[in-house]
């Protein structure tokens, strides 16, 4: 399924965030230009060389585009990427604070000369505001958000393992740019979208924000638990697997008091009656919890638990996930070719029952000679562009 063949997206993008939404983009059949600095090019290419020497960060968030080498900055490469642009249905930044409409590309000019073009800025925090202006990296939003006061144990907070901000504020770019399509499909007409990855973190922080509403308590760091809910989290078994297990409801906890425990009468107990009073009761009944779990191998305690049934799972290692049984029977690792051979990766979520768009990562400046060639530069204006720095 690829609906967007036929669109056009032209992306000065850099790191996670609009790669990442520039990506699903592709993924669904856009022809996605990738614009980056001559040279070097988007930084997050030499974020590390995990992945037969390339960055494992670009590899994931950069297949299906073209990659051209552009320095906007010189007035022929501005004129280059003005006339990308006028044959783009998007247009996608995520450069520094301002750097974009001081460039002569800022939303409203855009619009003025193209008025069917999306455009989607996406940023820290946002404009206009007080911190518009600040530089903005993963660790940063998650801590401004109140993340990080929700994520770790009780003695020490942790960032989120992957770069949730930068993540968040992609999928909601991704999303925004499909709706701003339909919408031109019925009016004609352009639009901004101006996403900020503040704003997208403290969207996914609802459940925290609301249960510390009015004043209450927040809910406390629980490390790998769930912070308000018990028992759910993780339990170690007697040969030292960790299992994962939650409890979501009151059958459950009846059913695992019964077939895992073997201890019926608990579920009846005045402590552990209701999650609310589990929850207030958890350092004993997690110790009750354990007591049997160490009784129990790993496997033994998986194969209990899911006779019951109540929610388990292993914690995989990320080798494992590469061959994770589920991901193997439904057909999900696929191979992508990169400019240092085939490497696995992951089909995109949603469609089934036909094949995924999985196409090259690209070398940098890869599609530049064919993008100025299709704008009608003769070879020798490519061959001086490229000469001098400009592409």
């Amino acid at each position: 399924m690829q609906p967007l063949r036929g669109i056009t997206v032209v992306s000065l993008e850099q790191a996670i965030a609009a790669p990442y939404a520039s990506r699903q983009l592709a993924d669904l059949g856009a022809r996605v230009i990738k614009v980056e600095r001559p040279g070097t090019g988007d930084f997050a290419r030499s974020y590390d060389t995990r992945v037969r020497g390339l960055s494992s960060h670009f590899v994931w968030a950069n297949r299906n585009k073209e990659s051209l080498t552009l320095d906007f900055k010189d007035p022929r490469g501005a004129d280059v990427l003005r006339r990308l642009i006028a044959d783009a249905d998007v247009f996608l930044q995520n450069l520094a604070p301002g750097a974009a409409a001081r460039a002569g590309l800022g939303a409203q000019e855009l619009l003025e000369l193209h008025p069917k073009l999306i455009v989607c800025d996406i940023s820290g925090y946002g404009e206009p505001g007080p911190y518009a202006g600040r530089k903005a990296y993963d660790l940063m939003v998650q801590s401004e958000a109140g993340l990080l006061s929700v994520t770790g144990t009780p003695d020490d907070m942790a960032k989120v393992g992957i770069s949730v901000s930068d993540i968040a504020a992609g999928m909601y770019a991704y999303s925004s740019i499909l709706g701003a399509l339909l919408e031109r499909g019925r009016t004609g007409r352009g639009t901004h979208l101006d996403v900020s990855m503040l704003e997208a973190t403290v969207e996914w922080m609802g459940f925290p924000l609301y249960y510390a509403f009015d004043g209450a308590e927040p809910p406390p760091r629980a490390g790998a638990a769930h912070a308000t809910i018990h028992p759910y989290g993780p339990f170690t078994a007697g040969d030292g697997d960790v299992v994962m297990m939650a409890v979501q409801n009151e059958r459950e906890w009846r059913a695992f008091c019964a077939g895992f425990l073997g201890r019926p009468e608990l579920a009846d107990h005045p402590h552990y009656a209701t999650n609310v009073d589990r929850d207030a009761h958890r350092e004993a009944l997690g110790g009750l919890i354990a007591a049997r779990f160490a009784e129990l191998t790993g496997t033994e305690a998986i194969a209990l638990l899911s006779a019951v049934p109540v929610a388990n799972a292993r914690v995989n290692t990320l080798a494992e996930v590469w061959d994770h049984p589920q991901l193997a029977a439904r057909g999900r690792v696929h191979q992508v070719p990169t400019p240092a051979g085939p490497v696995p990766a992951m089909a995109p979520p949603g469609p089934a029952g036909s094949a995924p768009r999985m196409e090259a990562v690209p070398a940098l400046g890869e599609h530049t000679r064919a993008i100025l060639g299709e704008l009608g530069l003769s070879r020798e204006a490519v061959d001086a562009l490229v000469a001098q720095g400009v592409a």
